[in-house]
């Protein structure tokens, strides 16, 4: 077949659509680029310029190939990204998204899915997937007055040891605290260490295309991430049992400060009608996610907004033994029956459409290489003997010397460091 099916992708992309049918099947199991970690302009696909490896949890993905593309060759597109064969997705009006089945890692369809945008709340996912193994969610803090006074989305904690981690992981993740995301911070040893094992995190996660600037996804300059991105921290949020159940709880308490108490109680004495029961010591916060309680099988993850971001949303959903995960970034307006339909059409497209990409598991830890002087074991009797060898008088003739040696050279610069302390004269300097 003698078409060019490079090009036919790049003329395709910009009509807004890509299907397998045109550029055949996801890319076989290959190698892992080594990012660009470079800045690119929001929209830019995410490339590479190295080889290496990776698999998805089942251990059949692919993480990059041959144009370098984290997850895939058709992932570099800017359009939609669809598989041949089956309804398309829905529209949206997000700038990017993703559809993919979380328990595989396949990616079922997806629009500029490597693209940079500001996440908003949404980065509080990386922010917990972080935290939540570093800290003890027993354990309970003072935030500091600079943590109490952050701006926007607020659960309203007070300079008081109140809070546990727990209470604030939970305020995190459901009612998109920032004040909560720096106290925690500071709980983790402080901003500066904690956005650098933010930033880490994602490296570990192959999320290339985020870099953090702050805890809580407030705009900042240099902060991003893609929704192929958000995907991935997702994804690793979703294996930890704490993390699940925050982002799947609808209504729970938070700690009340004592001049919160005083305030109840007062409105009480004024109050002819109230009951006389004692004020609650907290508060009690509703999850943001819209769809907790109204999509069949909805686990929750996290929205986020700020006037330069937009809107953007994480969400999965599990139905019939099966999640699906969708990510919107950049949406103008509301996005809650968008992302309806996009996790319908995914169960839908489930074990039916050829994976357009594919989530890569984190990468695998380095393993430390063996050091020229580390010091080999010497050979049991039995094995010298065996090569003709007389341990007794080749031990002695190797090791002996040496410890000789290195004590003498011990002790003769011992005495000349004495020799010249005893010959200073008073007054001489060190």
């Amino acid at each position: 077949m003698g078409t060019n099916l490079r090009a036919l992708a790049a003329t395709m992309t910009t009509a807004g659509v890509l299907t397998t049918a045109l550029l055949g099947a996801p890319p076989a199991a290959g190698a892992r680029a080594v990012p660009d970690l470079a800045p690119r302009e929001t929209g830019l696909a995410m490339t590479g310029n190295g080889t290496g490896t990776g698999t998805n949890g089942t251990g059949t993905g692919t993480a990059v190939t041959g144009n370098g593309t984290v997850g895939g060759d058709l992932l570099a597109g800017h359009g939609i990204i669809a598989p041949a064969g089956v309804k398309p997705p829905p529209k949206t009006e997000a700038s990017a998204y993703l559809v993919a089945d979380a328990d595989t890692g396949a990616v079922l369809a997806a629009k500029d899915p490597h693209g940079h945008y500001l996440p908003a709340s949404t980065l509080k996912t990386l922010t917990a997937v972080t935290l939540i193994p570093k800290l003890d969610k027993d354990r309970k803090i003072k935030p500091s007055d600079e943590a109490c006074n952050v701006e926007g989305s607020a659960v309203g904690i007070v300079p008081e040891p109140i809070y546990k981690i727990d209470d604030l992981m939970r305020a995190l993740l459901m009612v998109s605290a920032n004040d909560a995301a720096v106290a925690l911070a500071e709980a983790n040893g402080g901003l500066k260490k904690t956005l650098a094992d933010m930033n880490a995190e994602a490296r570990k996660l192959q999320a290339y295309d985020t870099v953090a600037k702050t805890p809580n996804g407030l705009d900042a300059p240099g902060q991003r991430s893609s929704a192929y991105d958000l995907a991935l921290i997702a994804r690793a949020g979703l294996a930890i049992p704490d993390f699940r159940e925050y982002i799947s709880t609808k209504v729970a308490k938070f700690p009340a400060p004592k001049d919160y108490l005083k305030k109840k109680k007062k409105k009480r004495r004024d109050d002819s009608e109230a009951s006389e029961s004692p004020a609650p010591a907290y508060y009690e916060m509703a999850n943001h996610n819209r769809l907790l309680g109204s999509y069949k099988g909805m686990l929750g993850v996290k929205n986020g907004w700020t006037s330069k971001a937009l809107g953007s949303f994480v969400g999965a959903a599990r139905r019939d033994g099966h999640t699906i995960l969708v990510v919107i970034m950049h949406h103008p307006g509301g996005f809650w029956e968008e992302v309806s339909k996009l996790l319908d059409w995914g169960f839908a497209a489930r074990g039916k459409a050829a994976p357009v990409g594919q989530l890569v598991a984190p990468a695998p830890d380095a393993k430390p290489s063996s050091s020229p002087l580390a010091v080999r074991p010497s050979p049991t009797p039995g094995a010298a003997r065996a090569r003709g060898e007389d341990p007794a008088s080749k031990g002695a003739g190797v090791t002996t010397p040496l410890l000789i040696g290195g004590g003498a050279l011990v002790a003769l610069a011992l005495g000349a460091y004495g020799l010249r302390r005893r010959r200073k004269a008073p007054g001489d300097a060190d």
